[in-house]
């Protein structure tokens, strides 16, 4: 499903207007990014949990020449499943 695909099921389960239910969808990954960006955390009860974690530097190799390498350290997102959602998946 993509974005314009979950806008239009979203827009049929509730009702509204598709170009309301983009203004949602859009607003509320606008604020789920500022948040981890700001360093914080998203927990959505039943759906998971949208946090950063820390990578440390580390020593990789070029897949073409077999080179070492330094790989940066970086903060990355990451998201946590929820009880919820993981027993829908499952079936």
């Amino acid at each position: 499903m993509n974005r314009k695909e979950l806008i239009d099921a979203v827009a049929a389960k509730t009702e509204m207007k598709k170009v309301d239910v983009e203004r949602v969808i859009e607003g509320t990954i606008s604020a789920i990014t500022e948040e981890l960006a700001n360093g914080g955390s998203v927990a959505l009860t039943g759906f998971g949990t949208f946090a950063t974690s820390e990578r440390s530097e580390r020593t990789g190799r070029n897949p073409s020449t077999g080179a070492e390498m330094k790989i940066a350290a970086s903060r990355v997102a990451k998201f946590k499943v929820g009880s919820a959602l993981k027993s829908a998946v499952k079936k």
